[in-house]
């Protein structure tokens, strides 16, 4: 399973999931999956750009 423990940070960092979405080029839809724990699987720069623009770790 995939944490989302990052996406609390972007509550922290203040942005929205529509703001990381146009920052990182992923759709909304996979974000609410990620977001959500749904997600299977994620690529590696998915979740690189996903840290970068959070300003975490992975």
């Amino acid at each position: 399973m995939i944490q989302t423990d990052s996406f609390c940070r972007g509550e922290e960092e203040k942005i929205s999931l529509t703001e990381l979405s146009e920052k990182v080029v992923i759709t909304m839809s996979n974000l609410h999956i990620l977001k959500n724990g749904n997600a299977k699987a994620i690529r590696i720069s998915s979740l690189d750009a996903i840290c970068k623009a959070l300003n975490c770790q992975p």
